[in-house]
């Protein structure tokens, strides 16, 4: 295999740890072993031996992707969602200007309004959100006050063709409006949403390629990614 040494690969995800709390309200991950390494040994021959690890898991943990069936019942579910809408996209970072600050809680309710996507080209493309919030992953400050896309912000990337709408940041609505305007319009243009992702300030605005690719389980709607993105 030919590798280009001019592409790294970098990690956009968060790792999934047991008791990780990814949403305030939602159960942890619970990750054990079904069969350890000590009592496999003896089903093998000498000197070999397996673990094989059990995990209990919500879909929403981690970083995670919503297909449309989150939020509507005819919608794509992850068995159905195909490849080119997940994986080899021509990526955009969104750099929003509370980016890089710490966030006050007038500028959390402010949120990323329509005209912030002036201009940008996104038809086709992953639009990545870099809110900076992925610096409070971990702490209660992470589930409080987050920034969110607008209705009108999403309608505006529907609009223009977005292939994949991603954020690095608790929810790309507020959970506040339990009408989830971004989910609902994005979802029911058939737009994959990714939550929760890291590290966007490791990325060029342009020039790279993103990938979230989840598990194809049938009947569902959400399931965690290792996202990532190829840089030239």
């Amino acid at each position: 295999m030919i590798v280009d040494a001019r592409r790294r690969l970098i990690d956009l995800n968060h790792v999934v740890t047991d008791g990780l709390i990814t949403y305030p309200g939602l159960p942890a991950p619970v990750i054990s072993e079904h069969l350890s390494r000590q009592d496999s040994r003896s089903r093998y021959a000498p000197g070999v031996e397996f673990s094989i690890g059990k995990i209990e898991i919500i879909a929403n943990t981690g970083t995670y992707l919503d297909s449309p069936f989150h939020r509507y019942t005819d919608g794509q579910d992850l068995a159905q969602l195909p490849l080119e809408r997940v994986a080899d996209l021509e990526g955009v970072v969104l750099r929003t200007n509370i980016s890089g600050r710490a966030l006050t809680a007038a500028a959390a309710a402010r949120a990323i309004s329509a005209a912030t996507f002036r201009d940008l080209d996104v038809r086709g493309k992953a639009v990545l959100v870099q809110t900076g919030w992925d610096r409070h992953w971990g702490t209660e400050k992470y589930g409080e006050g987050h920034p969110f896309l607008t209705a009108d912000a999403a309608g505006y990337l529907i609009d223009s063709g977005a292939a994949l709408v991603g954020i690095d940041s608790l929810n790309i609505d507020d959970t506040a409006d339990l009408h989830r305007p971004s989910h609902s319009g994005l979802l029911k243009a058939g737009i994959p949403i990714v939550e929760h992702l890291r590290g966007l300030d490791q990325l060029p605005e342009t020039g790279f390629r993103f990938f979230a690719v989840p598990v194809r389980v049938a009947g569902f709607g959400s399931f965690p990614v290792r996202a990532f993105a190829m840089v030239s």
